[in-house]
């Protein structure tokens, strides 16, 4: 860690809890985020009010853990997406565990990794914001250990980047890669070979980019399956290939080759060990990122991991603790958390585990099914021992959707002591 990362971070530790935080001890306001992690306390003892997000210390470092050693398992560069939990406590922890940089998505994201200190930045999409090249190019220019990566993927937005590090006065070219899309009807990227090499071609035409390699995310190949995920990752290999055999990547240290989410970066791993031998070493980067905090629903059904079980298996990190409040009927029950507090573009909460005074059960007979703005609906079977004022976990589906709202998450251990406290910046 560097002086400045721990100063940032010191930062952190020493800002005051109020009435931002939701969920944390009315008692605890005016502490340091310091002082009140150092009193360790109780998640369901002492005094947080529901509902409350928490992750599980224990789950979080296994599942970051288990990702270090898998890019190393597979002679992967790792620079996993940050845009997940944006949270610069966790990206310092990442890189710890052996990441080489951070993906982003937008440029705020990237001013928040600079602020704490991040050398290493992955851009996954195309910039053409003139006041964030601006921006870019000033830290470019002012710390020579910084490095960029940047999508480009239109002769259109080469030009529009190139003339606004021009205008900025930019001295360091600013690395970019032709993002190749995933197929007809995905979401960006340039969808020929032919539209790749002129964008290719305009990179070259211009001071102010430097092409490094070719990047995309096979998560948006249509109807996804291993077949087509392969068959698209194997398109991406051989057009750096062929740009390698043009010349395209004359003067550089080493070809970028990157893709990779969080639900096919097996296959990645098992087309990126075939990459052909280039010119110059190949940086194959991954980029999976929801793997932090893992999850109870989407990706939990989709991880890799259930394909090669032996790779070892991922946790779901989050539990999102609320309390029930109604219990109209035999068949219906409301807790005190909704789409403010919960996940749910993609699946809705699962109930887990009830807690009464000391006394924690499955959630038995018990299931979520709607969310309002700040009640979790529960149908509940004749089965299901509920009360009003019994604490109900839920488990989360997508974590992207997860971290955005909460901005100060207790960490937890598995009796519930509170060990540290993840701020977010959204």
């Amino acid at each position: 860690m560097t002086a400045d990362t721990a100063q940032s971070l010191a930062r952190l530790a020493a800002e005051r809890v109020d009435h931002r935080f939701k969920g944390l001890p009315p008692d605890a306001d005016g502490l340091t985020v310091a002082e009140l992690a150092g009193q360790r306390r109780n998640l369901f003892t002492g005094g947080f009010a529901t509902p409350v997000l928490a992750l599980s210390a224990e789950r979080l470092e296994h599942n970051l853990k288990l990702m270090e050693t898998y890019a190393a398992r597979h002679g992967l560069a790792f620079a996993p997406h940050g845009k997940t939990s944006m949270a610069p406590q966790l990206f310092q922890r990442q890189i710890e565990h052996g990441a080489w940089g951070i993906t982003l998505a937008v440029p705020h994201q990237v001013r928040v990794a600079r602020a704490f200190g991040t050398r290493r930045v992955f851009l996954a999409n195309e910039l053409v914001d003139a006041a964030a090249l601006r921006w870019i190019a000033a830290e470019l220019d002012a710390d020579p250990d910084f490095e960029l990566v940047c999508y480009v993927d239109s002769v259109r937005g080469v030009e529009l980047m190139a003339a606004a590090l021009r205008d900025a006065g930019a001295t360091r070219p600013v690395d970019v890669v032709v993002e190749l899309a995933a197929g007809e009807g995905a979401r960006t990227g340039v969808r020929t070979q032919t539209e790749c090499a002129a964008v290719a071609d305009a990179v070259a035409g211009t001071r102010t980019l430097r092409l490094v390699g070719v990047a995309g995310y096979e998560g948006e190949v249509p109807k996804a399956d291993t077949e087509r995920v392969t068959a698209w990752l194997r398109r991406l290999v051989a057009l750096a290939a062929d740009f390698d055999k043009a010349g395209r990547f004359a003067g550089l240290d080493e070809i970028v080759v990157s893709a990779g989410g969080s639900a096919w970066f097996d296959a990645v791993a098992e087309v990126f060990a075939q990459i052909p031998e280039l010119s110059l070493p190949v940086l194959k980067l991954l980029r999976s990122g929801a793997y932090v905090s893992h999850d109870d629903g989407h990706y939990r059904k989709l991880t890799p991991f259930n394909r090669v079980p032996e790779e070892g298996a991922l946790e779901p990190a989050f539990r999102l603790w609320t309390q029930v409040v109604s219990r109209p009927s035999a068949e219906q029950a409301f807790v005190n958390a909704g789409k403010r507090d919960a996940a749910y573009d993609l699946d809705l909460p699962f109930a887990q585990v009830i807690r009464r005074g000391v006394a924690e059960r499955p959630a038995t007979g018990v299931s979520v099914t709607a969310l309002s703005d700040q009640h979790a609906w529960l149908a509940t079977t004749p089965e299901a021992d509920l009360e009003v004022g019994d604490w109900v976990g839920l488990g989360l589906s997508h974590p992207c959707t997860s971290f955005d709202k909460w901005q100060l998450i207790p960490v937890a251990e598995a009796d519930g002591t509170v060990v540290d406290y993840v701020r977010t910046f959204f």
